[in-house]
């Protein structure tokens, strides 16, 4: 991967397009690389703009390209071809982030993540088949997975200062007001005042800003507002509408939406329209 990393930063230096041409979503082999040692355990491979898609050979192939083409959605949101925002992508190559899939949730439990680890690869975001564009009106997850790898691994990178996820970044402050308070652990109750109230024991506050703003980011573009799916998340989240968002957390809405920062304005749907419009 370290072939595809040197043309992404050169490019960004030079003020040029990250890429001439936007993503295929061929899979393909494990190429030569980092990822290279694991092509016992991984099989299917797909490139998104210098963003590995990485499969296990049991995952469905039609998974994969959709996750892949979500991610390419999210990058190029606009989808003229090339990524929004070049210095948050650099910083995802830079850093070696790159998406696995197993076929369920069992085979992703089960998987040996030392593999990564030993082979010094460690920003991975995993996603599981079953919960892939599973229809029958269930909700799709790659646009949580997707969007949690983009904003930890690039944004959170690319502007620590703003999208840090820790104490006293523009994200934590927002964090914190929609939390009711500042907690460094999951409180045991959350105030009446909250509208982001997760309460799983396990999520960091780290983990806790990546959630916040996922939760954000997607009900403004309208991923949360259907009867069944304000049901199924409103003991966590209560702001699943863009206008819900905009009225009740202003601080968050902003971040958001500042045109600087080039977060996604529109949501992914599974297909990447770009066509070549120039020589």
């Amino acid at each position: 991967m370290k072939a595809a990393r040197l043309p992404c930063l050169v490019s960004l230096l030079l003020g040029h397009a990250l890429y001439s041409a936007p993503p295929s979503f061929e899979i393909s082999s494990i190429p030569d690389g980092k990822f290279a040692p694991l092509r016992k355990e991984i099989s299917q491979y797909v490139d998104v703009f210098g963003i590995p898609v990485l499969a296990t050979p049991r995952t469905p192939p039609e998974k994969v390209k959709h996750a892949a083409i979500v991610l390419a959605e999210y990058l190029d949101n606009d989808e003229d071809g090339e990524p929004d925002n070049p210095k948050v992508l650099a910083t995802m190559v830079r850093r070696d982030a790159f998406l696995f899939m197993t076929k369920d949730e069992r085979s992703l439990e089960r998987f040996d993540f030392e593999l990564f680890v030993e082979n010094d690869l460690h920003h991975g975001q995993g996603q599981f088949g079953t919960e892939t564009n599973p229809g029958n009106g269930e909700f799709d997850a790659t646009l949580e997975e997707v969007l949690h790898l983009i904003t930890h691994e690039g944004y959170a990178h690319a502007y620590p200062d703003v999208f840090g996820e820790r104490p006293g970044t523009v994200l934590a402050d927002c964090l914190d007001r929609a939390r009711g308070g500042h907690f460094k652990r999951v409180p045991r109750q959350y105030p009446k005042v909250a509208w982001f109230t997760y309460d799983d024991r396990t999520c960091d506050y780290g983990c806790q800003c990546a959630e916040y703003l996922y939760w954000a980011i997607t009900s403004v573009l309208g991923a949360q507002d259907s009867p069944r799916r304000i049901r199924d998340i409103r003991h966590e989240w209560k702001l699943y509408t863009r206008e819900l968002v905009k009225k009740r957390d202003p601080w968050i809405f902003a971040l958001i939406t500042n045109p600087k920062y080039k977060l996604p304005a529109r949501l992914p749907d599974g297909k990447y329209r770009w066509k070549k419009t120039r020589p």
